[in-house]
């Protein structure tokens, strides 16, 4: 598959634009939940918003992660030696652990402090998330 990344000059961008739209997706429904955990919208039934904002948000995880695996591909040592990938891994674990949390503890039913604190938790490592993103190209 790295070959045909290499030979076409277009399919690298376009895997890349196919990246940013999955992480367009992920990132703007959970800011979308958060604002509603943080009352805003407050007309709008939570369960029915977290059910439409969270299956958005696995689809854009779905896409990133599908995209991010075959732009791995094309250079994985490169990518394995770049700090700011490996950053961006490891910010990916914290991400995949802090939803955890929010969903075990079931923070969508309490809408409380610590459903809260987790949702900034959330935004501010997919922002991280995104930062090392582009770090890598000059890492």
């Amino acid at each position: 598959m790295w070959q045909g990344l290499q030979s076409h000059p277009w399919a690298y961008p376009a895997l890349e634009v196919v990246h940013i739209t999955g992480i367009a997706l992920l990132v703007g429904n959970l800011v979308l939940l958060e604002l509603r955990v943080f009352g805003q919208g407050a007309s709008l039934p939570v369960h029915a918003l977290a059910r439409l904002s969270v299956s958005l948000s696995l689809a854009g995880f779905a896409l990133a992660a599908a995209s991010g695996l075959l732009m791995f591909s094309s250079q994985p040592a490169e990518l394995l030696a770049n700090g700011a990938f490996r950053l961006k891994m490891l910010l990916l674990a914290a991400a995949a652990c802090n939803a955890a949390v929010f969903h075990l503890r079931r923070s969508l039913e309490r809408l409380d402090a610590g459903a809260r604190m987790l949702m900034v938790v959330s935004t501010l490592i997919w922002l991280a998330v995104i930062a090392c993103g582009r770090w890598i190209a000059y890492d």
